[in-house]
């Protein structure tokens, strides 16, 4: 679903991405982690058509990011960290015109904006203002308008920063049902460890701009583990691979 080959993204000569490569497969959910300012966001936002590569390749979905950008930006959905709802607007009409905006007829945007509100949760909601609903529904929402159009792949940027622990667990299991109900292979960053931990398939570490461990939650904690010393946490992982803790930046 994603193959990336030597990418990178230098600003005013600077390196930001420094030649990174990755697969992803269909159907996983895969974690993007790392801390501020090592090329996370950089990456994402080069994904997603947001930012022009300095160098390198991608497919995206089956598209080429740098040859078809128009074919990659139909076959994905993003959501952005900080939504990009209407807080007057009723929740209805906004996934029904961000449909429309995808080229589709008013009676099939209808229809779209039932299914992908009914998938997360949020049917019977058609009339209520964007920003008369709690945390957990609006971040909801704002998966529901990057799934509209029906994408084979979402990218998600630190979907639950913000949200109470039990906004997070219920917005976790949509996250799942999307992969294992409707086949949606789901990229992700986060700075939540234990999210990562109890989310994703498997996890990518950017640290300096470049890829420095990739494997499932459990295979990175048991490549950090000294010899004959118990398994660590993800936490203790990361600090391990990467020699600084997630939430210090550079």
């Amino acid at each position: 679903m994603i193959r990336v080959s030597g990418l990178t993204k230098t600003f005013d000569g600077v390196p930001a991405v420094r030649g990174v490569d990755f697969t992803v497969a269909p159907g996983e959910i895969v974690g993007f982690l790392g801390r501020n300012g090592a090329g996370k966001t950089t990456t994402m936002r080069m994904l997603t058509t947001l930012l022009p590569p300095t160098s390198g390749t991608a497919v995206i979905a089956g598209r080429d990011l740098l040859a078809d950008p128009d074919g990659v930006r139909r076959t994905i959905g993003y959501v952005a960290q900080g939504g990009a709802t209407d807080p007057t607007r009723p929740v209805g009409e906004e996934l029904e015109f961000q449909a429309m905006l995808y080229g589709m007829r008013a009676a099939e945007a209808r229809r779209r904006a039932a299914v992908v509100l009914a998938a997360l949760g949020l049917a019977g909601l058609e009339d209520r203002p964007v920003g008369a609903l709690s945390g957990g529904q609006r971040r909801r929402l704002d998966i529901a308008l990057g799934l509209v159009h029906g994408p084979r792949l979402l990218f998600l940027d630190e979907p639950t920063t913000g949200l109470d622990p039990q906004s997070r667990a219920e917005l976790w299991t949509c996250i799942r049902a999307l992969r294992d109900e409707r086949d949606v292979t789901v990229f992700l960053t986060t700075h939540y460890l234990e999210e990562a931990d109890a989310l994703c398939d498997r996890l990518l570490i950017i640290d300096d701009g470049r890829i420095v461990a990739d494997g499932t939650p459990g295979e990175l904690r048991r490549r950090a583990a000294g010899p004959a010393a118990p398994t660590p946490t993800l936490e203790e992982a990361f600090l391990a691979l990467t020699g600084r803790p997630i939430g210090e930046g550079r």
